[in-house]
């Protein structure tokens, strides 16, 4: 992965531009709130990736979402007229089970998360148990079952000497009407009550899913750009691999809120749809 970062000369910051200036060999897009809204495409988000595949460019989905497994990302994406693959997706279970072969393979975990993720770990080897004692690590994630209960054995088996680790840091993910409280709420609870910060988060913008993206599926030469609508996970993971980015307005980000923005895309763009280069919509 070439190292191509260097903003678009011509674009001030906290400025939109009509669409990106060139193509790139990979476009790193991110799920909800910039291809995706709930269960539906954001509006030329088809049209732009059938555009880009057409030339032949990397198409790769990232999604700090582990609700979900990349098998299911890729049917639901087919599903709506975007054509995709198993191995175009790439979720944050994915990158923490990644993680976890490398630190503690085949642990005792204790999981605030859904049956997707809790699955996606056993099938990889891992011991899921609701006991707080014998735990190797806590593992928090997107949880819409998340409560009291479970933030107690968190805490219990955070303070008998349990890691913790998160899957992703969102504050809240996007939806049509609003937005669902994500897993950075459920870890500033845990963290409040056992005074311990997260050890580690995989999800974007660490290094753990840039890493990920380099083993698995993107050449060493491509140049590429990450896209999304968060300048504190999408953005920020661009920027921290040195890699362009595209921070779209479809999402949590919103254009009234450019002027606060303090982390600097290279390119601010309405929606996917303006990845498209504008002399090639000719």
């Amino acid at each position: 992965m070439k190292n191509s970062y260097a903003n678009n000369s011509s674009l001030k910051f906290s400025q939109m531009t009509d669409s990106v200036s060139r193509l790139y060999d990979a476009y790193l897009l991110d799920l909800d709130g910039t291809v995706l809204l709930g269960d539906s495409l954001i509006l030329g988000a088809a049209k732009a990736i059938k555009f880009l595949k057409s030339q032949n460019k990397r198409v790769v989905f990232i999604s700090n979402n582990s609700t979900s497994t990349a098998a299911s990302y890729a049917q639901k994406l087919t599903s709506l007229g975007v054509p995709t693959e198993n191995d175009d997706v790439i979720n944050s279970s994915m990158v923490l089970i990644n993680f976890l072969n490398e630190n503690i393979p085949n642990g005792r975990l204790l999981v605030i998360g859904e049956t997707a993720l809790c699955n996606d770990l056993i099938h990889n080897g891992y011991d899921i148990t609701n006991n707080d004692s014998n735990v190797d690590a806590v593992i928090v994630s997107f949880d819409r079952g998340f409560n009291y209960q479970k933030l107690q054995h968190a805490f219990d088996a955070i303070q008998n000497g349990a890691r913790f680790f998160a899957t992703n840091g969102d504050k809240y993910r996007p939806l049509k009407n609003g937005g669902q409280p994500d897993a950075g709420a459920i870890v500033a609870a845990i963290e409040a009550c056992t005074g311990k910060l997260c050890e580690v988060n995989v999800g974007k913008p660490s290094r753990h899913t840039i890493d990920y993206l380099m083993s698995k599926c993107l050449d060493a030469e491509a140049e590429c750009i990450v896209v999304g609508d968060r300048p504190e996970t999408d953005i920020q993971m661009g920027i921290n691999s040195s890699i362009d980015t595209a921070l779209v307005l479809s999402g949590v980000t919103k254009e009234k809120n450019i002027k606060d923005i303090e982390i600097e895309p290279t390119y601010i763009i309405e929606s996917v749809e303006s990845l498209v280069p504008g002399d090639a919509k000719k």
